[in-house]
């Protein structure tokens, strides 16, 4: 069997997961998840327990196979190191990004991490919509984007308003 080197984060991404899992469901249920997950794998429950305490390592194979069951990228689970302050993140879903913190300036400014910018291509001078939820937080969206997809629902409104 060959054995992926970086492997061995799957089981740190694991047990983060674990963790939450068992706050959310108990004991019990993450028994449920870990047969799922083994058979997702295809190994036995015993085999995918083994990797979670980092007793042994899945191939390749097997890592992607659950990269997949996870919903995250095999690079995500291999490779990931995700933190917010000191409590480390489970990998992120496809589509799905975190970069960490970034700290307001004294007018309010931040920064905005360069893989964020470079993944939204966000340049010097756009222009951006902060838009707010007093209960889930503020997110910043693209203007041309948020315009184009407010004017598609307006159009989407006087479309049913016609019928």
């Amino acid at each position: 069997m060959v054995v992926h080197p970086a492997a061995y984060a799957i089981m740190k991404a694991e047990r983060t997961r674990k963790e939450v899992y068992e706050n959310a469901f108990g004991e019990s249920g993450h028994a449920a998840q870990q047969e799922q997950a083994a058979e997702i794998a295809g190994v036995a429950r015993q085999s995918y327990a083994k990797w979670e305490q980092g007793d042994t390592l899945p191939d390749v194979e097997k890592c992607a196979r659950l990269a997949a069951f996870y919903g995250v990228t095999l690079d995500a689970l291999v490779n990931q190191e995700n933190r917010v302050g000191a409590a480390r993140m489970a990998p992120a879903p496809l589509g799905k990004h975190l970069w960490g913190t970034v700290v307001l300036g004294s007018r309010g400014q931040i920064v905005i991490p360069k893989a964020a910018r470079e993944t939204f291509t966000l340049r010097e001078g756009d222009r951006l919509v902060v838009l707010g939820d007093e209960s889930e937080g503020i997110a910043l969206v693209k203007a041309e984007t948020f315009e184009r997809k407010m004017q598609q629902l307006l159009e989407q409104g006087r479309h049913q308003a016609d019928e």
